[in-house]
Formats: C-alpha cells, sequence, structure tokens
C-alpha cells in the first residue's frame, strides 16, 4: 500500500528506513567518558595555540576590567592600595586560568593564625593582616573526608584540604582559608569517580575533539600546498633501468643540476625525449572547510569567533556586535555567580586589611567589559543632569516630582551605572558631618547641595 509503517518505543522506529532499528547507521554511534590525562592537557596548552587561547581568553576577561569599589573618604584608595600589594587581581586571573585548564584551583588566605588547620576567623584580621596570597592546583591540594551533614556550611564539600610540603610534609588547611576555583561542572561523585566532589574538570575535556580536528584540518592543509604544484617529467626507459645503482646516481645528479639551474635562471633544460609536465592541487574553498572548523571550536569553547581568532566580522554590514554582547553576559555571570561567592571571605580580610575596620557600606561591583569612551561617558552625565533639571522645571504650576526625591534618584543613577565613583559613600559621609556641625538646621542638606543646580 506503499504507507510507512512506524512504532514508538524509547524512540522513533521506522520499517522504511531503518531508523532506530539495529540495521541503522546511527545505531553504534554512542558517547564514551572522555579521559584527559593532565600530561595531555599540558601538552595541548604547551604545543597548539586554540587549546591555550580557549583557557586564557574568559579568565582574562574575567579580569580584565575587574572592580570598582564604593566607600567613604579615602577608602577606596587604601582597598586598591591592599589589592596591588597583594597583586590580587594577577593572582585571581592565575587560579581562574589554572582552574579552568586543570578542573580546579585555589587561593589560600594568609594571615597571622599560626594554625591554618582552623577555620578562618576573618573578625580577627586587623589593618594590614592578610600577609599573602598562595595559588594552588588541585595537583598540589588533596581534598580530605566530604561533609554529610546537610547543616553544615560545607555539606557535600571536603570537610579539609592536604598540601604536600617540597619536603614531603603534610600540611591540613581549612575550606574557610582556600577562594576555590572550579573548571567545568562534573557529574556527582558516584557517576564521576572519587575526589569529584571537590573540584571540576578541565575546559578541554569536552572541547578536544573539536580542538584536534580542527588542528588537524589546518596541517593537512597546510602539508596540501607545499603539494600544490608538482612537477612531472616523464624519462624514457626510467623503470627499466631503476635497478642500476649508476643509473640512479645519473638521474638523481641530472634533475639536481636541471633544478638548480631552473632555480637561477627560471629555464629547465631537458634532454628531447623527455617530456615535462605540470599540475596544480585545487586550493578553492579549502579557507571556507578550515573556518567550518574554527566555528565548531568557538561553538564548543562558547568564544565569538572574532575573539577566538582576533578578526574583524565577516558579511555584510556584520559587525559581530551581538556575538560580543552575549559574550560579555557570559563573562559578567561567571563574574557574579562564580567569582564574587567565591572571594566573599577574601573580600572581608582585605577590607579590614586596607582599612581596620569593617564599615557596611563598602562594597564592589564588577565593571563592564565594554568600557565607554569619555566622552560617550560624558555626553551621558550631561543628559542624565539636564533631563533631571526639565522635569524639575517643566510647568509654570509647580513640581512634577519634588526636588529632593529628583536629587536622591538622579544620585542613585549616578552610583549604579558607576559615573562618579564613591559618591555614594561620600554623600553619607558629608550628611553625617553637615548633622553634626547643624544638628538643628530645618532644610535638608541634601536639597542643599542638590546636583540639579549646578
Amino acid at each position: 500500500m506503499g504507507q510507512i509503517f512506524s512504532m514508538v518505543r524509547d524512540g522513533l522506529v521506522s520499517l522504511a528506513s531503518r531508523m532506530g532499528t539495529e540495521r541503522d547507521k546511527a545505531a553504534s554511534v554512542f558517547y564514551a567518558q572522555p579521559i584527559l590525562t593532565d600530561e595531555q592537557i599540558i601538552a595541548a596548552y604547551r604545543g597548539s595555540w586554540l587549546p591555550r587561547k580557549i583557557i586564557d581568553i574568559p579568565a582574562l576577561d574575567s579580569c580584565r576590567k575587574w572592580r570598582n569599589w564604593q566607600a567613604a573618604g579615602d577608602q577606596i584608595g587604601l582597598i586598591e592600595a591592599e589589592e596591588r600589594r597583594l597583586n590580587l587581581r594577577g593572582k585571581v586571573l592565575e587560579a581562574s586560568t589554572k582552574a579552568r585548564l586543570f578542573g580546579g584551583a585555589a587561593l589560600f588566605i594568609g594571615t597571622d593564625d599560626s594554625d591554618p588547620a582552623l577555620p578562618l576567623d576573618m573578625e580577627a584580621v586587623g589593618k594590614g593582616g592578610l600577609k599573602h596570597l598562595t595559588v594552588l592546583t588541585r595537583r598540589q591540594l588533596a581534598a580530605g573526608d566530604m561533609d554529610g551533614d546537610p547543616a553544615s556550611e560545607w555539606y557535600g564539600k571536603p570537610k579539609f584540604y592536604t598540601l604536600t610540603g617540597a619536603n614531603g610534609t603534610q600540611v591540613v588547611i581549612h575550606p574557610s582559608r582556600l577562594v576555590i576555583f572550579r573548571g567545568v561542572m562534573t557529574p556527582n561523585e558516584e557517576f564521576g569517580g572519587m575526589g569529584n566532589h571537590a573540584w571540576g574538570e578541565s575546559v578541554l575535556a569536552a572541547t578536544f575533539d573539536a580542538i584536534k580536528n580542527a588542528d588537524s584540518t589546518a596541517a593537512n592543509i597546510a602539508s596540501l600546498v607545499f603539494e600544490a604544484k608538482i612537477d612531472i617529467i616523464r624519462v624514457p626507459q626510467f623503470s627499466a633501468n631503476i635497478g642500476n645503482q649508476a643509473y640512479e646516481d645519473a638521474v638523481l645528479r641530472r634533475y639536481t643540476l636541471a633544478n638548480a639551474i631552473k632555480g637561477v635562471n627560471g629555464t629547465l633544460i631537458l634532454d628531447a625525449e623527455e617530456e615535462y609536465d605540470s599540475k596544480g592541487a585545487p586550493l578553492s574553498g579549502l579557507t571556507d572547510i578550515l573556518m567550518a572548523f574554527m566555528q565548531i571550536v568557538a561553538g564548543a569553547a562558547d568564544i565569538p569567533v572574532t575573539r577566538l581568532l582576533g578578526q574583524s566580522p565577516a558579511g555584510l554590514n556584520a559587525t559581530g556586535a551581538a556575538d560580543m554582547k552575549n559574550y560579555h553576559d557570559r563573562i559578567q555571570a561567571i563574574q557574579e555567580l562564580d567569582y564574587t561567592p567565591a572571594m566573599a571571605r577574601l573580600d572581608e580580610c582585605l577590607i579590614r586589611s586596607a582599612t581596620g575596620a569593617r564599615d557596611p557600606a563598602i562594597y564592589s561591583s564588577w565593571a563592564p567589559l565594554e568600557q565607554m569612551s569619555e566622552k560617550e561617558r560624558a555626553d551621558i552625565f550631561k543628559t542624565k543632569a539636564e533631563a533631571a533639571r526639565a522635569l524639575f522645571g517643566s510647568t509654570a504650576g509647580g513640581e512634577i516630582i519634588a526636588r529632593q526625591a529628583l536629587s536622591e534618584a538622579l544620585v542613585n543613577a549616578f552610583v549604579e551605572d558607576g559615573s562618579l565613583p564613591g559618591l555614594e559613600a561620600a554623600m553619607k559621609a558629608s550628611d553625617q558631618s553637615e548633622h553634626a556641625a547643624q544638628p538643628k538646621l530645618a532644610s535638608d542638606p541634601i536639597e542643599e547641595r542638590n546636583v540639579l543646580s549646578m
């Protein structure tokens, strides 16, 4: 009847195309667990530019613009100076890079405490109390027993880590003293093997096949370039005399001399009975094939091709802005969801070590990756200020929005977009100073110095 009968079991089965049956060409296709040793990871990172860029680019972009601090007075300068003293930015970059490469790394928070096996007491960190930050990888830190108490902060994580020193000594470190950076998430311990509750796996594990295919394609194309032009010379009785050593030597001398003359003069001298021909291999379309493999690598690494290869967007009216925006959103998500929670204890120690106390008004935010120029920033600032003035004086009968409320909203806008770093803390400090100096002043101090009057 010409009908195709199909049945629905665990999947679609077609008797006509044999899809889903034992004779289906895809029936033998399955996924195997990738096995990537540390030696393979190191060899790939050192020997190929694609694995190196896949590891380095997101880690570098996550730390490239760093953070903006909001604090009062000279506290911002103190905190930034403390970050420079500890090389915090460089240490986070190193740890995040090694975490992506090996599957895990950590920053050891070095304080005045003598016993690293005890929990870190952040309240005890005084000015200058943060002594050093040390980068350690999962190859150096061995995870201890997993905490099985659901009420514990460290549930599902190691209760301790063990560091093996150069002389073989074992140092036990409490997890509160470590800023843990993990690689790609792995399945649970019962599926992934022992030790996976502490670390992730290398970013290269899932991208390795795509990288190898791209590298192999590039290498084959490079070999093909050397074979793009082949000279063919037909020699009479060549096969019949090839077993004669004297003849072989004479032929080699003959064509070595012919190639030398051709290279110098551009003229090939041949015997009248010899025939010369040249054939070229077609190279058209190879660039498209290679770029297709590169796009697969970019998709596997979740990095835009323009960023991975450092090239301009291709195509009519192509800018690559959408791809870069999605990529920047991903980096921002890594900063907010991975780095910020991991660095929470370190930041508490950093603030106390820089200022000697913990002002609850101090906080930080990650700077946007795509920065505006100074002119664009100034134009936006001017536009917001002019819009606020227009709202305040747009009606003859009265204010649309109260002067004080509009002033506070404008200040909040400047604080949120980072136009004036430190503005919020500076205004709070100014309010406290004015109230202390003039406790019975009737007018509102915010209204007195309203930014709308500028």
